[in-house]
């Protein structure tokens, strides 16, 4: 058979032997002196940036005459821990910082739910004219507060809410960043997990306490965070609802302190530091957290 048809010939052409080329990809060129900068140049700013704490505490333990030496002198030479024992005496420093943590608390878990909650809506669930919702929602940070801010004091007057804690909770138990923020979390969840959940009998309720909010902690911690300090340095809204001097919060009470003592210089940053340290503590507590949730809550929107 082989005779007749004749000898073999193969219908594919050889392939020439490929000879390696000059790779296109060019290497960036190694700078061992670039890590060691970037370090430096964060150190540097870093430092200027503690600059101004580290003279508030530093002043704290001075007398008023020796705030505003020239040379700074940043170590004190006599320590006068006297000043956050007679601070207390001036002002009722105790029932402020009382005040503001039940804001900050109760704003902080009202606005994590409230976000939370919406951002799986916004997310998670296909429901008609979703996004152009979304879009209409978060479009409202755009908006100054200063611009709905007499409508806003109407509106509790109206209500009877003018000196009342309520007023501030009604008014920040919402926030449409922290749907923004939640929502780009959740997009990073894979959506067959999700269905996955559904089809084993879970409800939309289920999903988001069992599933979603498990997976999401450092977008929550994140969130908490950034509302917690928000509250805490809040001074225009508790300034406007907050009459009556049993409800005020630190920063109204470190004003009122100042329009009384503005000679006072060293118990003025005591009240400072004494205000600044919940928030230093907070937020040490959080910082992994914190980190991890403001990092990939981009990865994917």
């Amino acid at each position: 058979m082989a005779s007749i048809l004749g000898p073999r010939t193969s219908t594919t052409a050889p392939v020439p032997p490929t000879t390696p080329g000059p790779d296109r990809r060019r290497a960036r060129p190694v700078r061992p002196w670039a890590t060691p900068l970037a370090y430096a140049l964060l150190t540097v700013l870093a430092a200027l940036l503690l600059v101004p704490f580290a003279w508030m505490v530093s002043s704290s333990l001075k007398t008023n005459a020796q705030v505003f030496t020239v040379p700074i002198q940043w170590i004190p030479r006599e320590l006068h821990w006297e000043n956050f024992t007679e601070i207390w005496s001036r002002v009722p420093l105790l029932t402020y910082l009382r005040n503001t943590t039940f804001l900050a608390v109760v704003i902080t878990f009202l606005q994590v739910f409230t976000g939370s909650f919406a951002a799986y809506g916004f997310s998670k669930i296909r429901f008609p004219g979703r996004d152009g919702l979304f879009l209409a929602y978060i479009a409202t940070i755009a908006v100054p507060w200063q611009a709905y801010m007499i409508p806003q004091y109407i509106l509790m007057q109206k209500a009877g809410l003018v000196n009342t804690f309520t007023a501030l909770i009604l008014l920040q138990a919402f926030s449409a960043f922290g749907v923004f923020l939640m929502r780009q979390y959740y997009m990073s969840v894979p959506d067959e997990l999700v269905e996955a959940a559904r089809i084993d009998g879970l409800s939309e309720y289920g999903i988001y306490r069992r599933v979603m909010l498990p997976l999401s902690v450092p977008a929550l911690a994140s969130l908490a965070l950034l509302t917690f300090v928000n509250t805490w340095n809040d001074f225009m809204g508790p300034f406007i609802y907050l009459t009556s001097n049993d409800l005020w919060t630190v920063q109204i009470g470190l004003r009122q302190f100042i329009g009384q003592y503005d000679a006072e210089y060293a118990l003025i940053m005591t009240g400072s530091v004494i205000s600044v340290v919940p928030i230093l503590v907070v937020f040490l507590l959080g910082q992994r957290y914190f980190i991890q949730g403001i990092a990939t809550s981009g990865m994917k929107g």
